[in-house]
């Protein structure tokens, strides 16, 4: 048996990259998939019904269970239409893994608030709204005395969490944002029988590739080499992370090439203090800088 054989999955932008390695990698373990894509561009636009099918394809291909999904997750009726498919398919939600992401760089001065929204949308509220929904069916499942066994894995981003890229703020706003919604899922589902974690990832996908800088860093092996930046490579941390089980909740990884480390947040690293109440020019004589 796999580690995740008959755990009910929806995984969010599963068509190319990072999602679609996860995809394939669940169902090679026994899960059973619900994979969402929309099918648009880097920066969210179009739509097109192939990549989430070509996924399915390739997972019944090689004997595995798998159905299409081509819901906007920033959508709050797509997010619970996604929900209801896999629990109507397959009978049961066991797993959600949010993935789905877009681009659209800009400096703070020059972004339009299109590009912020449509940023926002899909990252922090298409995460918030799969979870949502999927918290909803877990908690009634609670209620009436069937505990879950459940996990959500969010994806945050080093851009939001340990190292800040100009020209995102849009996108590394949204993903620190991911990371503490994370933290609080951890803390009020538990009870509901729901683990949630994050991971913070860099592998070879065409967001990457599009962010300046990291063409380089992402450059393919020479033939024969480990290729330790394939988007594969990322997949197997989520895996665990959904398996039954992993007793680990409220936790960022970061994960990159051979490393994975766990990440803290803010957090206290100098303090003054004072016996009376503050004054300006006292603080600024001893402000940590």
């Amino acid at each position: 048996m796999g580690a995740l054989e008959g755990r009910v999955t929806v995984i969010t932008g599963a068509g190319r990259g990072i999602g679609r390695e996860h995809a394939l990698l669940f169902a090679a373990e026994g899960a059973s998939i619900v994979v969402n894509d929309l099918g648009g561009s880097n920066a969210g636009e179009g739509a097109d019904a192939g990549p989430a099918q070509q996924v399915v394809d390739e997972i019944i291909a090689a004997g595995g269970k798998a159905v299409a999904n081509t819901e906007n997750i920033s959508s709050w009726d797509g997010a619970k239409g996604l929900v209801q498919q896999a629990i109507d398919e397959f009978g049961r939600l066991d797993v959600l893994v949010n993935n789905a992401g877009i681009l659209r760089d800009a400096f703070i001065p020059g972004m339009e608030e299109s590009q912020w929204d449509a940023v926002i949308n899909v990252h922090l509220k298409g995460h918030f709204a799969m979870l949502h929904h999927a918290a909803a069916y877990w908690k009634a499942q609670s209620k009436a005395g069937d505990q879950p066994n459940a996990a959500v894995i969010n994806t945050a981003s080093g851009s939001g969490v340990t190292l800040p890229n100009a020209g995102q703020a849009n996108y590394g706003a949204a993903k620190a944002g991911i990371a503490a919604l994370t933290l609080i899922a951890a803390e009020e589902l538990d009870r509901y029988g729901v683990r949630v974690n994050a991971i913070a990832p860099i592998a070879r996908t065409r967001l990457t590739l599009a962010t300046p800088g990291m063409g380089a860093l992402m450059a393919e092996p020479d033939e024969g080499e480990v290729d330790l930046f394939s988007p594969a490579n990322i997949s197997p941390l989520v895996a665990y992370l959904a398996t039954e089980k992993c007793p680990i909740t409220g936790v960022v990884y970061a994960v990159q090439g051979g490393a994975i480390s766990r990440l803290s947040g803010w957090h206290d690293t100098e303090t003054i203090e004072t016996d009376g109440v503050w004054q300006i020019d006292d603080i600024a004589g001893r402000l940590p800088s």
